[in-house]
């Protein structure tokens, strides 16, 4: 089995995900928009149920309303999960809340995820411009900024977020510092790249347009430079399991199930009470 050292993430409580005595890093284990095979993406319900199979960390989506209130959602219209048609940055917080996702719950705020379970981490991709100020401001005021990690795959939008926030918050990079990493990785220039970026993870996909990114000597560059790899989206067991063994620091899975599964084998299950 292949291991490689996992960087020490210093001032991002997020990344430690640690147990035992003493404390032992573990791989982050992301459950992607909770857990719904069933639909039901990004709601209340499928949250909890990855909050019950033992997840600490979830990936989500979040775009604004058009009262400006913070909302857990992916697509940039309603039609594919709700029950309604149209874009959804055209109605209100009510309105959405009132919806039906999958043929069930409405569209949750992020506000109540957040309050819901305390204890729970959330690796956030923001969506929209109209979301960057809202989204810093709910996290300034909720003081939650050890409790998220800041993606998008526009690294604009996402040095817009970090510039608005009052402290120290976990960033991956954008697709365009992504490129640039996996370019300068090999040169041992990463390090510099992600200071400059201001990221702390690179989550990318297993191989991206026939060319694979996460490769062993990837992983070693990238830890070298103080960077976690997380990789998306990964489904099946067995990848999971090589994947896990190449040394990468986190998985983003639909099969939150399986992904449990293979965590549970590891000895690295669950990841802790999120509820309080």
């Amino acid at each position: 089995m292949r291991r490689s050292g996992r960087p020490d993430q210093g001032a991002y409580p997020y990344l430690h995900n640690a147990a035992g005595t003493p404390p032992s890093p573990r791989p982050i284990a992301l459950a992607h928009r909770g857990f719904a095979p069933d639909g039901g993406e990004n709601t209340m319900a499928a949250f909890e149920r990855a909050v019950e199979l033992g997840f600490r960390y979830l990936e989500i989506d979040v775009r604004a309303s058009s009262d400006g209130v913070v909302m857990v959602f992916h697509d940039e219209d309603l039609d594919r999960v709700t029950d309604a048609h149209g874009p959804m940055a055209a109605r209100t917080a009510w309105e959405l809340g009132e919806l039906s996702v999958g043929g069930g719950g409405g569209i949750p705020t992020l506000e109540a995820v957040l309050l819901r379970w305390p204890g729970l981490r959330l690796n956030i991709d923001v969506k929209s411009g109209a979301c960057v100020r809202p989204f810093a401001d709910l996290i300034n005021r909720r003081a939650a900024h050890d409790r998220v990690l800041v993606a998008s795959f526009s690294d604009r939008r996402r040095r817009k977020v970090l510039r608005l926030l009052d402290g120290p918050t976990a960033s991956s990079a954008g697709m365009a510092v992504t490129t640039l990493l996996k370019l300068l990785a090999p040169l041992g220039l990463a390090g510099a790249v992600s200071r400059v970026s201001a990221v702390q993870a690179l989550q990318v996909p297993e191989t991206y347009r026939g060319m694979r990114v996460v490769t062993g000597r990837f992983v070693d560059a990238c830890h070298a430079a103080g960077l976690q790899v997380h990789v998306w989206t990964i489904n099946d067991r067995a990848d999971m399991g090589r994947l896990l063994d190449l040394g990468v620091d986190g998985l983003v899975s639909d099969a939150a199930d399986v992904l449990a599964e293979c965590m549970a084998a590891r000895s690295a299950w669950p990841q802790g009470d999120v509820r309080a």
